[in-house]
């Protein structure tokens, strides 16, 4: 049985064929199974976040392939567009891509672009604001949170899509200690309410040390370790 998610001899290049060129991943592969977390480390420049925008196709490979569930996400543009709802990604600093006039309308935006009808969106936006404790904030406008609850909001709006698979990159960066625990226990909620794989970028040996089951190290360009 093939892994839920397999990335084989990944390599990207930006600027390609111009002075500017630069490998950003170097023949990279490894595999994901289900309810996995894992913990993505590596230097600032090592080609984390290059690898983890790859996951759900942002990003499309110079040469390898990224396969969820066997099948190739750019094989075809309806693999291509399922990844990028299959495979969520939070970005560093989500909070600075809040734009809505509430919560409920925020979170709601991801949902809507899946074509749900609007009592499965409501469904979804009530869970997903339970999970990041915020279901009291639903009619208030984002933009008069914390940084903290802003950031829940972000992750709230990712989850909300329900991904079998949740990237965060630095989740709990730049938050202050009982924000960061928050954060990660919000993490942890959803990954045991729906045996999701997670996927986390951190500099925070700490977290991952408690956190995770298993490691990706990334070093200049390549994965350097995986254990």
């Amino acid at each position: 049985m093939a892994p839920f998610l397999q990335v084989k001899d990944l390599t990207h290049i930006y600027s390609q064929g111009t002075p500017f060129e630069h490998k950003a991943l170097d023949s990279v592969s490894f595999s994901v199974e289900r309810g996995e977390f894992i913990g993505v480390i590596g230097h600032t420049g090592s080609g984390k976040s290059t690898l983890m925008q790859h996951l759900n196709g942002l990003l499309k490979p110079a040469s390898g392939s990224i396969l969820l569930d066997g099948q190739d996400i750019w094989a075809d543009k309806k693999l291509t567009r399922q990844a990028r709802f299959r495979v969520g990604l939070v970005f560093q600093y989500p909070e600075y891509q809040l734009f809505e006039e509430t919560v409920y309308r925020d979170i709601a935006f991801g949902p809507k672009n899946m074509g749900l009808s609007e009592a499965e969106i409501d469904r979804r936006v009530r869970e997903a604001a339970e999970f990041v404790d915020i279901a009291d904030k639903l009619e208030v406008s984002p933009f008069d949170l914390s940084g903290g609850q802003k950031r829940r909001v972000a992750i709230a709006g990712v989850i909300a899509m329900e991904p079998e698979i949740l990237i965060l990159d630095e989740p709990t960066a730049g938050l202050d200690p009982e924000g960061r625990e928050e954060i990660l226990q919000n993490i942890e909620s959803y990954r045991k309410a729906k045996n999701a794989t997670i996927m986390m970028v951190s500099h925070s040996m700490n977290d991952v040390a408690r956190l995770t089951d298993r490691l990706l190290v990334m070093s200049g360009s390549k994965l350097a370790m995986d254990d």
